[in-house]
């Protein structure tokens, strides 16, 4: 079998939370699934990187500042047709309903568990990749 390496865009205006979510979903979160990860810490730079790269997953800070990652993963399915599938971090439980407002295929709750994350990043992709 061989493996699929997928792009996964982090963002979050904090380095330590890239961080963290780099770790938490590993390089390897499934069998046949290899991640390479670009980054970006603002808006401008999360455009720039789905306009430059094939991104297969969006993962985004929601707790980012000035511009969130409910906000944005809402831009981006507004202004493309071939957005990528996005899953965002958030710290309130209370904030589901946002990211269903924001149109996300997946949420995740900080601190970041590194079963569940790589486990929802797994079924994100494979979900994505058959559509």
């Amino acid at each position: 079998m061989s493996e699929r390496l997928c792009t996964v865009l982090l963002y979050s205006d904090d380095q330590q939370v890239r961080d963290r979510m780099r770790l938490a979903v590993g390089t390897r979160p499934a069998p046949g699934i290899q991640i390479e990860f670009v980054e970006a810490s603002d808006y401008a730079g999360c455009v720039r990187l789905v306009d430059d790269y094939e991104i297969d997953l969006m993962l985004l800070d929601g707790e980012a500042s000035p511009g969130g990652g409910l906000g944005i993963a809402r831009q981006i399915k507004d202004d493309r047709d071939d957005a990528p599938p996005t899953c965002v971090v958030i710290a309130r439980a209370a904030d589901r309903w946002l990211a269903s407002y924001a149109q996300v295929d997946g949420v995740l709750m900080h601190p970041l568990d590194p079963v569940t994350t790589g486990t929802t990043v797994a079924e994100l992709l494979h979900t994505h990749a058959a559509a």
